[in-house]
């Protein structure tokens, strides 16, 4: 299928998402959707939150796009899959606009969750092929594959939600990942390993023109949130795209990454960041014994904040870690080649260096990064931040409740209303606004 039918959908989604952004912003201020600054925010002014509504509708026009252009007419032929993604991809949608303006319970998410991946399952959207790298290989039986695809779907929702802490990341995350998972499937479709009516890479090219379109808006300092509705979105856009290329394919092509054959694999290496988030915080609050509903400020983002480097210093380190992790996956998908591991190899350890060492070279913090908000810091240490940030964790103003689908409680950014009626943004979903208080 030619690049140019998806680079046309893709600038659909890119020009509706980023018309869409104005009007949204207006309304959220005219109805009060607007999430409060506060002693552990970034931004200045209240910010609207229903940046999600862009992400959707840009998603449904490039769908539309897409099913006038012939090159796509074998996908809607027999349309049940993207019928299926769209279904559950508006579940996700409702569920967190929802909570960006009411309050309801993480249970009641997650059930959104389920439903959504429940939705998948049924069309036939399911992760059938699995295999554990150097373990095995194995075809699931139709129960088991309706759970695993369930759990998958519950999996990247709340890794996007949970990364969804500074202006700007998680979509640029989901950008960088969705862009390199598309190059993925369409490799697939130019050998032909995976068939024409495969929605995977036309999902995957959507998804990346959505973020691509809402990043100008979201980018710090951000003028609109994405909310859980963008979060829980975008997660489930991810999940449907990586189910039915990664999850869907036995030939050994679709797993060639380096050294094993794992096509599933492959998606978690390019979502490595989120995927390394949700599973540092689990393995962290399973040996203090503490629930996962526990809020603390030991994500990735947190600790490269508490070294010393800026919102938008951070923001763009885990772009690219990401991008770096995507390079090391399409490499041989594209060459066969396993020689490309020494240039990147040698970016990484550039990358681990400057992020390791950068904060202590100067002025600590602000230097490099002069743009971001919020007071200089110049003067202030990072263990006196810390130290900030400790009382204000005391104070149940900090953390992630609302990751992994746990409710967030009344802390003033939960997606909630504060204050006089207006509605702030759920705790990691939208906590685009913060999550040190300096």
């Amino acid at each position: 299928m030619g690049l140019f039918a998806y680079l046309s959908v893709m600038v659909t989604a890119v020009v509706v998402t980023g018309l869409a952004v104005p009007p949204l912003r207006l309304l959220s201020r005219k109805v009060g959707a607007l999430a409060q600054p506060g002693s552990r925010t970034v931004h200045a002014e209240p910010t609207p939150v229903l940046g999600g509504a862009a992400i959707y509708i840009g998603m449904l026009a490039a769908i539309a796009v897409a099913w006038r252009l012939p090159q796509f007419q074998p996908l809607f032929e027999a349309p049940r899959n993207l019928v299926g993604v769209v279904v559950a991809a508006t579940i996700l949608f409702v569920a967190g606009l929802v909570d960006d303006l009411r309050e309801i319970s993480a249970p009641a998410k997650l059930a959104a969750m389920v439903l959504a991946g429940s939705v998948l399952s049924l069309v036939g959207m399911t992760i059938i092929y699995f295999r554990v790298p150097f373990v095995g290989f194995t075809v699931l039986p139709p129960d088991m594959s309706a759970l695993v695809t369930v759990l998958w779907v519950v999996g990247m929702a709340n890794a996007v939600n949970l990364i969804d802490g500074l202006d700007g990341l998680a979509a640029g995350i989901v950008m960088i990942a969705s862009g390199s998972f598309f190059l993925y499937g369409w490799r697939l479709l130019d050998v032909g390993v995976v068939d024409p009516s495969n929605v995977g890479p036309l999902i995957a090219i959507i998804t990346a023109g959505v973020c691509v379109g809402f990043l100008p808006g979201n980018f710090n300092p951000a003028n609109i949130f994405m909310g859980d509705s963008g979060a829980l979105l975008l997660g489930g856009l991810l999940a449907s795209s990586t189910i039915a290329v990664g999850g869907q394919s036995d030939d050994p092509f679709s797993g060639q990454a380096w050294f094993f054959f794992a096509p599933l694999v492959i998606p978690l290496l390019i979502l490595g960041v989120p995927v390394l988030d949700v599973a540092f915080a689990l393995i962290r609050r399973a040996t203090k014994r503490q629930g996962v509903a526990t809020p603390d400020k030991q994500h990735l983002h947190h600790r490269l904040m508490n070294l010393g480097h800026g919102h938008r210093r951070t923001v763009l380190l885990l772009w690219g870690w990401t991008g770096l992790l995507s390079a090391f996956v399409l490499f041989p998908v594209f060459t066969a080649r396993g020689n490309g591991v020494v240039p990147i190899g040698l970016a990484a350890l550039a990358l681990f260096l400057f992020t390791m060492f950068a904060p202590r070279l100067g002025r600590s913090d602000t230097t490099g990064d002069a743009n971001d908000i919020g007071p200089a810091h110049d003067d202030v240490s990072v263990e006196n931040r810390a130290e900030s940030a400790d009382s204000i964790e005391r104070g149940r103003v900090s953390g992630d409740g609302d990751g992994l689908g746990v409710d967030s409680g009344t802390d003033d950014r939960s997606g909630k209303r504060a204050g006089g009626g207006a509605v702030t943004d759920d705790l990691d979903t939208a906590d685009e606004h913060v999550v040190k208080t300096d």
